[in-house]
């Protein structure tokens, strides 16, 4: 059984074409995307030649090309154009496209889900949304569904599971999770536009969506729950040079961002997270709570560091010459930025506060935080590694 590309009539195309026109127009403006105008499209005419519909079609096909997976998120999250009507002629557009690239492929699951969670109320549990809910949901864009998935399709329940089981935003982005639900995805191929196929990635992409966010706002609650009990014991200041801070962070001030940032979260699926200065900063409350033990810690790895450059001095002379070994530099984390509109103060006051100062004592090495799903939307900084459908990555 392969999936079936539906065939559209140029009144169709045209309907399309022109609810879609003011959405990419106005995307094109926002970053910055060099685009003619289509005056046929600007005009609104009611009957159309197929002249005039093709050329509609070429001027869609050409924007399609330049705009990314992470722009169209962005925007689709912030913009008072998207409707679910919009999502829908979207989801037509490119469902009706005869060669669907990967990114073509990101795009359709992104709508999918974001559709979805347009539909969906806010107070349905994660037991509720099983296939036949979501089925019923998307059947205006995919159609009727048959309830019978196969068997390729289990894999999506596991990787669900695990993200359940994880306890941080650290363990879901360290943990493989992640990875395992993008080889799903990719490994799918074209079976990925069976209409059972596009529900059951629809639903994987929601409720991973869910259990992201509510990792989110635990390490928030977390991380605010360690500075009260600092502050219980005294502590006015932490080191939090591995979430970009400085090396003596007022806690006062660390519990304004935390609830800026509760406050940005509150709104699901919001762009921009800062995603690396969150799980960092969890960590180095945690690193500040552990006191003498975490301070041990580090000195035995500094210890255990150490080794390797004494063998190095002691290495055989080559041609008449000690051989010393080279320090190595150590690769600087860049601030992580954030892109959302609605919450453009609550960006503000962690930017604002992301330049570290010159530090007095050691801080673990923070770890990279890697690629958030393709459907969450992070920060494009250059080293964010926001999604693998970007230009250039795999």
């Amino acid at each position: 059984m392969t999936p079936t590309t539906p065939v559209q009539d140029l009144a169709t195309q045209w309907k399309i074409a022109q609810c879609l026109y003011p959405i990419y127009f106005e995307l094109a403006r926002e970053f910055a995307i060099d685009v003619k105008p289509n005056h046929d499209l600007e005009a609104c005419i009611d009957t159309p030649g197929k002249e005039t519909v093709e050329q509609a079609q070429r001027w869609l096909e050409e924007m399609d090309q330049v705009i990314q997976v992470h722009q169209l998120r962005q925007f689709l999250q912030t913009s008072a154009l998207v409707t679910p009507e919009a999502l829908v002629s979207l989801l037509q557009h490119f469902l009706a496209k005869t060669v669907k690239s990967d990114i073509i492929r990101d795009k359709i699951d992104f709508l999918l889900v974001q559709y979805f969670s347009q539909l969906a109320p806010s107070g349905v549990t994660d037991a509720e949304v099983d296939l036949a809910y979501v089925a019923q949901a998307l059947e205006p864009v995919v159609g009727a569904v048959e309830l019978k998935p196969p068997v390729w399709l289990n894999a999506l329940d596991r990787v669900l599971e695990a993200a359940r089981k994880c306890r941080s935003l650290d363990e879901l982005l360290h943990g493989g999770v992640l990875e395992q639900g993008r080889k799903a995805k990719g490994l799918a191929g074209d079976l990925f536009y069976l209409p059972v196929a596009l529900t059951a990635f629809t639903r994987f992409g929601y409720l991973m969506r869910r259990s992201f966010f509510r990792l989110m706002l635990g390490d928030l609650n977390t991380i605010l729950d360690g500075l009260t009990e600092l502050e219980n014991k005294g502590v006015t200041t932490i080191d939090c040079r591995r979430a970009q801070f400085s090396a003596q962070e007022p806690i006062i001030r660390l519990r304004v961002i935390c609830q800026s940032w509760k406050v940005m979260f509150q709104a699901e699926y919001s762009s921009g997270q800062p995603l690396r200065m969150l799980v960092d900063l969890r960590a180095s409350v945690e690193y500040a709570l552990g006191g003498g033990k975490a301070e041990a810690d580090a000195k035995a790895k500094a210890a255990l560091a150490a080794k390797p450059a004494v063998a190095s001095k002691a290495a055989a002379p080559v041609a008449g010459k000690q051989v010393a070994a080279k320090p190595v530099a150590s690769a600087a984390v860049k601030p992580a930025t954030v892109a959302a509109k609605p919450a453009a103060s609550a960006a503000a006051a962690g930017a604002s506060l992301a330049a570290p100062k010159p530090a007095a004592a050691v801080q673990p090495k923070a770890k990279p935080v890697a690629a958030a799903p393709a459907e969450f939307e992070v920060s494009g900084t250059p080293g964010w590694e926001p999604d693998s459908s970007e230009p250039g990555k795999k």
